[in-house]
């Protein structure tokens, strides 16, 4: 199948929805192995843009490098309107305020409970709130992601998917506009999976965040995905609908939509 066939267009209700992030031509590499070789991406606003690929196509340092947790060698990344690449530390801080990012490892303090994990990023970023403000706004999202009862327990004391969930609490609990989800259901049983995945789902509605989903799990991409993007060996392989992934009679493409 010819990389541009006419079937792999970008569905028309995303086409020509704002655009909130814009990579161009964006390359990185780690020594003498180039990662990501000059890849062009598009989010628009309030899609769910799903990113596939193997493990080693350079999905996950393409969305670090989309809030600088890596300086990319080449290319320009614009969010919200500002070039990345060029902020320093202050505009850089501000940007990032802006975007939840969900690590594959969810990242909670250990030391902390629930409650505290999801106060901390309150406290830091929204310093105007009340402790009243502050007790509404983690009830809220506890509820959103099914955990009321969890609000004095420890890490330690939460499941694998609990955990995932609460590591979504945190991040959407300053009202993120950009959510940027990395592996969100690696390590977790099908069950579990399929209820992040349509937590994502929830999120984008109630939230109304574009957010972009890096995954090599086809079920949470047939859950969540607006719009696929295909990596392979740190390109943009194919790009489209996932009806047009479906239908694909590419051999790369099929072998992931069994």
């Amino acid at each position: 199948m010819n990389k541009n066939e006419t079937a792999f267009t970008s569905s028309p209700d995303t086409k020509t929805g704002k655009q909130v992030i814009e990579i161009n031509n964006l390359r990185k590499g780690f020594g003498n192995q180039e990662v990501l070789k000059d890849i062009s991406i598009k989010l628009h606003e309030g899609e769910n843009l799903v990113v596939l690929g193997k493990s080693g196509s350079g999905k996950s340092v393409l969305i670090k490098s989309i809030v600088r947790l890596l300086n990319p060698d080449a290319g320009i990344i614009n969010v919200l309107g500002e070039d990345v690449n060029t902020l320093n530390n202050r505009g850089l801080r501000e940007m990032r305020k802006k975007i939840g990012f969900l690590f594959q490892s969810g990242a909670l303090y250990d030391s902390m409970t629930v409650k505290q994990n999801l106060e901390f990023p309150l406290r830091r970023i929204k310093k105007n709130l009340t402790q009243n403000e502050i007790n509404e706004k983690v009830k809220e999202v506890l509820e959103n992601v099914g955990l009321s009862d969890a609000l004095n327990k420890m890490p330690s004391q939460l499941s694998g998917g609990m955990r995932k969930r609460i590591s979504l609490a945190r991040t959407i609990i300053v009202d993120p506009l950009i959510m940027l989800y990395d592996e969100p259901t690696t390590g977790l049983d099908p069950v579990t999976s399929d209820e992040i995945s349509s937590l994502i789902n929830e999120v984008q509605k109630k939230y109304k965040t574009s957010s972009i989903i890096i995954t090599h799990d086809i079920e949470c991409a047939r859950t969540t995905a607006n719009r696929v993007v295909m990596l392979k060996d740190g390109e943009v392989y194919k790009e489209g609908s996932l009806e047009a992934f479906e239908k694909s009679t590419d051999e790369l493409i099929k072998s992931f939509f069994k």
